[in-house]
């Protein structure tokens, strides 16, 4: 993130428009959505420009002269921030090297090298604004975001900030715990009092508001609670719209190594994160220290999210978790999530089934409880299914020896993918008797998953992801 996102204050505060045409208009249009105390500084103004200023005469003291480096350097140095807006580089460069010398934010129209800041694109409901920054690279795109969510956000929208803004002290004199106070703020914004806002019917709104403060207890939705959800394998754009909405309102975060860093920062910022990832033959949190944590965060009133990478059913332990949650009397909810198998096949153009070569999918565990080998291979020898191995990186020469020993076919395609469907993806194609040695040759590392059978072969034909993935065929 190049451009750090802020907002100004503009009450009581200077700013400087260098320009008088077009664009100079729309920037100055702009800047009088603010209370900002704007000087023009231009010899002529377009007439749309002269408008605005004649129309807010108040608000714009219009300089009718070319800028000076020397008489005018007092009104950049009384100003939060610079806009020049001219037809003339050279006086924009001028300007750029002033500004930087007294470290005076400067930003310039079409220039984003003399830039050392951007306007973006606005979706005005104020008091909510929401801004769109593209770090200057495709402007085009910010105004198509900013369409998109003008569509979705109601136009009253800021009207209902204003009424919920005049309860703020009300509501901290009522609630005087923080995490309470919160969910009672997360009532407002998404209960029955937003829906009558939605409507326009305010009166309700505030009838809503005032009833439940006048009726609240001290331990108002103190209840906590467990979301067990699936963060996928890897792409944010995978995980279902209900885990995104629960990973907003989570007060702690209980994650593993397997869920993505892309996932990881769509979580609400300030709650709190606890990592209790394990590696094979390190577990630094234990499973059953990981049941108790999620109850005794629970019963202390906070909303608890289990993040889990691909889907917690699914060798991810979670039935067991929920085992403990359950003899404690704990709420908990599931949210499933699209499991390593389904989206590493997919990134890698390997469809798990196909009526040409397999009628079936088998799901197997490579890392077995206390590391007992219990797998009956001569179920799996069948060459018309196919076969996905979770955690089979350090067994995978065992897993190939076993199933050519079953009777598997030695030349059967298999495939190990690498971070499937993240941009780092790897994805390599062999078969069962070079897999192993090719694997270690191009050191391949966890996480990664194994797929074996004559789906594989497909691979090239149908793989359509345009990441970074490398495919290294042996």
């Amino acid at each position: 993130m190049d451009y750090f996102p802020l907002y100004h204050d503009m009450r009581g505060r200077r700013c400087l428009l260098i320009g008088g045409g077009a664009v100079a208009a729309r920037k100055l249009r702009l800047l009088l959505k603010t209370p900002v105390v704007i000087d023009l500084v231009s010899p002529d103004l377009h007439r749309e420009t002269c408008e605005l200023v004649n129309e807010h005469s108040s608000q714009v003291t219009h300089h009718e002269r070319l800028f000076n480096s020397e008489s005018d350097q007092h009104l950049l140095v009384s100003s939060v921030f610079v806009i020049a807006a001219t037809d003339s580089p050279v006086l924009h460069e001028d300007i750029a090297k002033l500004c930087q010398q007294l470290n005076v934010p400067l930003n310039v129209v079409d220039q984003p090298e003399l830039c050392s800041i951007t306007t973006p694109a606005i979706v005005d409901r104020s008091p909510v604004t929401i801004a769109i920054s593209t770090a200057a690279k495709a402007p085009v795109l910010g105004r198509q975001i900013r369409r998109q969510l003008e569509q979705s956000l109601p136009a009253n929208l800021g009207r209902f900030a204003d009424l919920l803004g005049g309860y703020r002290d009300k509501i901290k004199s009522k609630i005087s715990d923080e995490t309470q106070r919160l969910r009672f703020w997360q009532w407002l914004v998404e209960g029955p009092a937003q829906q009558a806002a939605v409507k326009n019917d305010f009166d309700a709104t505030r009838r809503l508001v005032d009833d439940a403060l006048e009726n609240i207890t001290g331990d108002y939705a103190s209840k906590g609670e467990v979301y067990l959800v699936g963060a996928g394998p890897g792409d944010p754009e995978l995980l279902t719209l209900k885990a995104l909405r629960l990973m907003q309102q989570a007060d702690v975060v209980l994650y593993d190594r397997l869920v993505s860093p892309a996932v990881m920062e769509l979580l609400r910022r300030d709650a709190e994160r606890i990592y209790v990832g394990k590696r094979r033959d390190d577990h630094s949190v234990p499973q059953e220290d990981i049941n108790q944590l999620l109850a005794k965060l629970a019963l202390e009133g906070k909303r608890v999210l289990r993040l889990k990478g691909g889907d917690p059913f699914i060798f991810g332990r979670g039935g067991e978790e929920l085992e403990t949650l359950a003899e404690m009397g704990v709420s908990f909810e599931v949210v499933p999530g699209i499991t390593a198998a389904s989206g590493c096949a997919s990134y890698a153009g390997i469809p798990l089934t196909h009526r040409d070569y397999a009628q079936s999918v088998r799901f197997i565990t490579g890392h077995l409880k206390n590391n007992q080998e219990n797998i009956r291979w001569a179920e799996l020898a069948a060459a018309d299914q196919t076969l996905v191995f979770y955690m089979s990186l350090v067994g995978l020469p065992r897993i190939c020896e076993a199933l050519i020993e079953a009777g598997r076919d030695p030349k059967t395609p298999a495939a190990l993918v690498e971070r499937g469907t993240c941009e780092e993806q790897r994805v390599m194609i062999s078969d069962l008797t070079k897999l192993p040695e090719a694997s270690k040759r191009e050191q391949f590392r966890a996480p990664t998953l194994l797929i074996i059978g004559g789906v594989v072969s497909l691979h090239e034909k149908l793989n359509w992801f345009s990441g970074k993935e490398s495919f290294i065929e042996v």
